[in-house]
């Protein structure tokens, strides 16, 4: 028996049509009524990195290469997404991949990004259960932030006034 096989407390007899589920049923469930096994493993890519990442770390050496790779490649990542916030597109997802990154070998990066996804998660149900007016407020009040921050970068960074040089031309 392995720790994926289910067992019947009760004891009972299969359900008539030989344990077979109807059409229609629940694609979680085999036809015995336990968890199909093949759903509840990870991918097969995932094991590989698993087991490569377990050789790497049996060596003293590796552990330390790893370690130094890994935070390399998560700052550097992390850095360009925090580059990219003040600017329209996907900074934030940027830094949340390099968070991910440094998840790999850092527990403090792990909690982490499990805090941040999980309010994540839990904004997004908020702002779905809301009307269009509130989403459409709050999407509102997103590209003026964005805006001010761009605006406030091009003024300190090149001392240029988009307002003013707006009104100049205008």
């Amino acid at each position: 028996m392995t720790g994926t096989d289910v067992v019947d407390a009760t004891k009972s007899s299969p359900p008539p049509g030989g344990g077979r589920q109807p059409q229609g049923g629940d694609p979680t469930h085999n036809s015995e009524g336990g968890v199909d096994a093949s759903l509840l493993r990870k991918p097969r890519w995932r094991d590989r990195m698993s087991t490569t990442l377990a050789v790497i770390r049996a060596n003293p050496t590796g552990r330390v290469v790893l370690k130094v790779a890994v935070g390399l490649a998560g700052l550097l990542v992390v850095a360009i997404g925090a580059l990219l916030i003040p600017l329209p597109g996907p900074g934030w997802l940027i830094v949340l991949g390099g968070l991910g990154i440094w998840a790999i070998e850092f527990s403090w990066a792990r909690r982490l990004l499990t805090f941040t996804r999980r309010y994540l998660r839990m904004w997004t149900r908020w702002v779905t259960r809301q009307s269009w007016t509130v989403r459409i407020a709050i999407g509102l009040s997103g590209m003026l932030f964005v805006g001010a921050v761009v605006w406030a970068s091009v003024w300190v960074s090149f001392d240029i006034n988009l307002a003013e040089e707006v009104l100049n031309r205008v």
